[in-house]
């Protein structure tokens, strides 16, 4: 499984991750935490569901939230860049997104916003995985977090 290979990846070039994570509500850092060995690579992680927290604890900025919406690439950035900043790991990601039921009247049901911090370098991404249900987006987006991840930080090896 990829959440395997991360690990491993992880493990072998001693990085750590940690997971700002809102719509996923701390999937993505479960499935981490499943695989055996995941203690060496994972020191904290973050769900960050309202507005007041990921100010509060991830720093992300009042007014970039105004601006772009909480579900902007620009927060999703913000979020991974306080996670590393926080834990102090080498990999950091940050995701926001509506899972549903219904979008708003600017973004749809199943927009998920990643943020991607990989040894000093950020990468933002948006996937329209549509209205499939919250589930659904929520394991979708912890399938598209994982790969993206082991891309980054594979082309740093």
């Amino acid at each position: 499984m990829k959440e395997q290979q991360l690990v491993s990846l992880l493990r072998r070039t001693g990085r750590h991750i940690c997971c700002a994570e809102s719509c996923t509500g701390g999937m993505l850092s479960s499935t981490l935490i499943n695989v055996p060995g995941a203690s060496d690579v994972i020191d904290m992680g973050f769900v960050t569901y309202s507005n007041s927290s990921k100010i509060r604890l991830l720093g992300v900025d009042s007014g970039t939230i105004d601006k772009y919406g909480v579900v902007s690439e620009q927060v999703a950035e913000q979020m991974a860049l306080g996670a590393a900043k926080v834990s102090g790991a080498q990999a950091a990601v940050g995701i926001s997104g509506i899972a549903g039921p219904g979008g708003s009247e600017f973004k749809p049901e199943g927009m998920v916003c990643f943020g991607f911090y990989t040894d000093g370098k950020i990468t933002c991404a948006t996937r329209y995985f549509g209205a499939i249900g919250r589930t659904a987006v929520r394991e979708r987006s912890c399938e598209f977090a994982v790969d993206k991840l082991l891309e980054l930080l594979s082309d740093k090896n």
